[in-house]
């Protein structure tokens, strides 16, 4: 059994790794874009702040993951392996043709799909999913109504400025945008996986009677993510980065600035939140202060259809992982 538990631990991990690569577009895109930094200087600074979140914030969304997803009676070591596969496996995928998908809901349809094959729909925790299933449609309009106001506040501000002044000042300050948003993507990244090794240790009786967060769990995820993060999906990168929309350092500013409020005042308050969506919406919504033209429509709306089907996707995927290793009579 403790066997199984630690590989199921270092599957996790390996999850909170794939979520840092995918997800490092999120936290360079906007800076690669306006060559504030190079790929691999920004992925470096995220990386960094990535990692430094762990001391910062608490674990707010790992509970609301370890506990308001699926019933606790119903979770086993061989279920969380289920949906960990189920989810790694679509995230991989959607990473490799350069999709920027939501690792959290490719995580939340993993638990779904191993949940449902194993218990049926009572396993499900309905408010819990709701909370979730609101926020796949608020993330992104939040990063879009605060990127375009924030964008519009700073155009008026500068608008006496020659364009080689407000440059040179957003340079600077996206370099402070970008740390903030790696720190809250961090957080709430993370806590996610934090939440899915919390329940494992705590259905098999590693914790005790309560459930809590361990010291070494939230460190090990923010290194794995992270690492992720350092390693770059650079196929990832490039199409939120350079395909959106064209951004100029004020432009990378407002999207970074108004994606890093929304998504750590979502992890203060327990919400985990795509940070995917949250930096996209912002994009688009800087985007379109310039001309609704300058948004390449046509990728936005893949990116969208990519968004749909994570969560069926890797909830399929997974409850057939489920059905194949029930076949082998696994301990848990």
């Amino acid at each position: 059994m403790m066997a199984l538990v630690v590989v199921i631990v270092l599957l996790a991990l390996l999850f909170d790794f794939i979520n840092g690569m995918n997800d490092a577009a999120n936290s360079v895109a906007t800076i690669v874009s306006t060559r504030v930094l190079t790929p691999r200087q920004a992925v470096l600074w995220a990386a960094f702040f990535n990692f430094a979140a762990a001391f910062l914030f608490g674990v707010h969304v790992a509970k609301t993951i370890g506990k308001g997803v699926i019933a606790a009676e119903v979770v086993s070591a061989p279920m969380i392996l289920a949906a960990l596969l189920g989810a790694i496996a679509w995230s991989y995928f959607c990473t490799h043709i350069g999709l920027p998908i939501s690792i959290s809901h490719a995580l939340v349809g993993g638990l779904i799909g191993a949940a449902l094959a194993k218990s049926g729909p009572g396993a499900l925790l309905v408010p819990g999913l709701l909370k979730i299933s609101l926020f796949i449609v608020v993330a992104p309009l939040i990063g879009l109504v605060l990127g375009y106001f924030i964008m519009i506040l700073v155009l008026r501000t500068c608008h006496r400025r020659s364009p080689q002044t407000i440059d040179r000042w957003f340079r600077r300050l996206q370099l402070l945008s970008a740390a903030l948003y790696s720190l809250g993507h961090g957080t709430n990244d993370a806590q996610k996986t934090m939440g899915i090794i919390a329940m494992l240790l705590f259905t098999t009786g590693k914790l005790g009677a309560k459930f809590y967060v361990p010291v070494w769990v939230i460190l090990s995820c923010h290194a794995a993510i992270a690492l992720g993060t350092l390693t770059g999906g650079w196929k990832v990168i490039e199409t939120l980065g350079m395909k959106v929309t064209k951004l100029k350092p004020a432009h990378g500013f407002s999207a970074e600035t108004a994606a890093a409020g929304s998504i750590l005042m979502s992890s203060v308050l327990g919400v985990p939140v795509s940070t995917t969506h949250t930096i996209t919406g912002a994009i688009i919504g800087v985007g379109a202060t310039t001309r609704l033209s300058a948004i390449r429509w046509g990728l936005a709306v893949r990116i969208v259809w990519a968004w749909i089907l994570t969560i069926p996707g890797s909830a399929l995927i997974s409850a057939l992982c489920w059905y194949g290793i029930s076949l082998l009579n696994l301990p848990g």
